[in-house]
């Protein structure tokens, strides 16, 4: 029996109480396909509704196009980019650095993290000059990496590796630490080498909190790329985005920060869809 049929057969007429009908109507009513629909359209009431105002005012005159160019200004900005095949290659060149940068900046996050979760020597020496080293912005460590590597491309991945490590770093280190107290107790039982209780007991459960450090990293890295890209570079969607800005082509800087917007959110759905899929499967999470 459908919804909409067991709705209608609870509506009826009957001498039951009006609060007992009431506890019948709202389960179903957020069974309703119609719940789910407004549910997944929600989080798109602001962006159409921005991209509205934009219209709005570009017909209307309200904001010169020198200052705000119109959407199908931009569009065609845009759509000429992907024809002219100059967008994939800054889009290209984007990912390369933030794909060598991320890789890095990972690895070397999770060696740390590990370290400083296993042993709480190595975290007490290392982990206040971390905390305290990771306030300093990517633009602030900028002319101490361009005195040492130049302005080439080691200076962008070491720049981006530096921004995902931090949070890989820190996410591993407390997926380390929040191990049940009980399974640590189980290992001991059952005899568990160090190598055995590391790998059978605190990563299964550190995976999680893990992967939500990774997609922490991205984002950091993404953000990074950019800003690099906006002070040294000759390529990439921050370089085009500078070089709109130095042309007075505010229809291209709209476009290129489209793309950059388009491209962080679709890969930030992905892992967060990802890191939801690795939580359900963790031992006591939600089934799927």
């Amino acid at each position: 029996m459908s919804a909409e049929v067991e709705l209608a057969a609870v509506l009826r007429p009957r001498d039951d109480a009006p609060a007992s009908a009431a506890r019948t109507i709202a389960p179903l009513l957020a069974r309703m396909p119609w719940r789910r629909i407004g549910d997944r359209a929600l989080p798109w009431l602001l962006p159409i509704a921005l991209l509205a105002l934009w219209f709005t005012g570009a017909e209307q005159g309200w904001i010169s196009p020198q200052v705000l160019p119109p959407p199908q200004f931009v569009w065609e900005t845009l759509r000429d980019l992907a024809m002219s095949g100059d967008l994939w290659l800054h889009v290209s060149t984007s990912f390369t650095r933030v794909g060598v940068g991320f890789a890095v900046g990972t690895l070397l996050g999770l060696a740390l993290g590990s370290a400083m979760g296993l042993s709480r020597s190595f975290e007490a020496y290392v982990l206040p000059s971390f905390n305290a080293l990771v306030q300093i912005p990517v633009l602030a460590w900028l002319p101490f990496v361009l005195l040492i590597v130049g302005i080439g491309e080691p200076l962008k991945y070491i720049l981006i590796a530096k921004a995902a490590l931090v949070p890989v770093a820190l996410n591993t280190l407390q997926g380390f630490r929040q191990t049940p107290h009980a399974l640590r107790e189980v290992g001991q039982v059952y005899g568990y080498t160090r190598r055995q209780h590391v790998l059978e007991i605190v990563l299964p459960h550190a995976v999680p909190t893990l992967f939500t450090g990774v997609r922490l990293g991205f984002t950091k890295a993404w953000l990074s790329l950019v800003v690099v890209e906006l002070v040294a570079s000759s390529e990439g969607l921050g370089y085009l985005i500078v070089y709109g800005r130095q042309l007075f082509q505010l229809d291209l800087v709209m476009a290129a920060v489209i793309v950059v917007g388009a491209i962080g959110y679709a890969i930030d759905r992905l892992l967060d869809r990802l890191e939801t899929s690795m939580r359900r499967r963790q031992p006591g999470g939600a089934a799927p």
